[in-house]
């Protein structure tokens, strides 16, 4: 039996369907893609904020180690010292520090005090972000400031003994009152047991403006300072700023990676990007109870890096430190309404310490977005994070 053809109106219809189908089809593929874009790009400012803060917390709750408990039960000279090490001089710097940190302390070359942790104020590339420093040594150095005995020269320091010194150990030499403090470098030979702690290699640290090795060796009122060792790269003397490309960086104050490995330039250390902006205020204790009891901006009187780093009495009462972190997935959001404008798919602005003041007024900080801005997604990270090592100075 012959067949029948499809008919022209049969074929029409059936292309409709066809077509109707495609782009049901292609609506839902379109619907799933952008999901999947505005999902992934979520996740990423999600994860992007959670391992920003693992880095900043990690740093932080180790501020002050090998270095607070040099200040009990008497200040051996440590907190507030200027910092030198290495011959030539790694510290005091000859250049301002590398993007994005050259605007710290002022873009100069100031000197730089040892501290547990100092935030200067907008310092960062971008003009908006805080610069976090940390200083803490190695937990396992001890921290247990060590007095010399005397009789000690330019190269070598006289301890009752040297047990729990290693080559290579980085150790601050201080004295209660001078201005100054070197990091020296233990060097061989190294007999534990023996009172001689010699010093050489790449931070053995000669001289400062106020002192020098030659003559702090020889008073009875020195200490030296176990922080940590070079070749361990257990030492965290670090920077945290943001540059104008939203990248979170670190950098290494000591650049242990770069003078003793000979890895790399003296460089800024990328950790995480779409970080649009982070802020920090200081957590202080006022009463001496050794408890939190206010919070201070580094923007109020009193509390700029500045004076904090000159005033081991500030340093004393900094018990924590809040961050905010405002991190911004990388999809822009093409979503339009009827009249064709964009639909924004974040609040024009965000708030960061809402609700926190200080003595000098509120710490609440209000972020404005553009047009552009709130076609991108953000997530604001906000902790705090308590100095473990400065509540045990405060406890004592």
């Amino acid at each position: 039996m012959k067949q029948k053809g499809m008919t022209l109106v049969e074929l029409m219809v059936a292309l409709t369907i066809g077509l109707g189908i495609t782009l049901a089809i292609s609506s839902v593929l379109i619907a799933s893609e952008n999901h999947k874009r505005t999902t992934t790009s979520t996740n990423d400012a999600q994860q992007t904020g959670s391992y920003s803060f693992y880095a900043l917390d990690k740093a932080l709750r180790g501020a002050g180690s090998g270095i607070a408990e040099s200040a009990f039960p008497t200040d051996v000279g440590v907190l507030g010292c200027h910092l030198n090490a290495g011959t030539p001089a790694i510290f005091p710097r000859g250049t301002p520090f590398p993007q994005p940190f050259a605007g710290f302390l002022g873009g100069v070359t100031n000197p730089l005090n040892v501290a547990p942790v100092l935030i200067g104020k907008a310092q960062s590339q971008d003009g908006v972000s805080d610069v976090i420093m940390v200083m803490g040594g190695s937990g396992s150095a001890g921290g247990v400031s060590r007095q010399i005995t005397g009789g000690g020269n330019a190269t070598s320091a006289i301890l009752d003994n040297t047990v729990g010194f290693a080559n290579s150990d980085l150790v601050l030499v201080s004295q209660s009152g001078v201005p100054d403090c070197l990091i020296e470098q233990v060097a061989p030979p190294l007999t534990p047991g023996t009172p001689t702690l010699n010093f050489g290699g790449i931070y053995y640290t000669a001289t400062a403006t106020s002192a020098s090795m030659a003559g702090l060796a020889t008073s009875t009122s020195t200490y030296v300072t176990p922080i940590g060792n070079a070749a361990a790269n257990n030492i965290q003397f670090l920077l945290f700023g943001v540059d104008t490309n939203r990248t979170l960086f670190s950098y290494d104050l000591l650049q242990n990676l770069n003078v003793w490995g000979g890895a790399g330039a003296d460089s800024a250390q990328a950790i995480a990007d779409g970080v649009v902006q982070m802020n920090a205020i200081y957590g202080i204790d006022t009463t001496g109870a050794g408890i939190q009891n206010a919070w201070a901006g580094p923007g109020d009187p009193g509390w700029d890096v500045s004076t904090v780093m000159s005033s081991p009495t500030k340093m004393k009462q900094i018990l924590s430190v809040r961050i905010a972190l405002i991190v911004r997935g990388e999809y822009y959001d093409t979503k339009r309404d009827a009249a064709g404008n964009p639909i924004p798919v974040s609040p024009p602005t965000l708030t960061i310490f809402n609700g926190l003041a200080s003595g000098a007024g509120p710490l609440q900080q209000i972020i404005n977005l553009n047009a552009t801005e709130q076609q991108f997604r953000y997530r604001v990270f906000e902790f705090t994070v308590p100095l473990r090592n400065m509540l045990l100075l405060a406890g004592a």
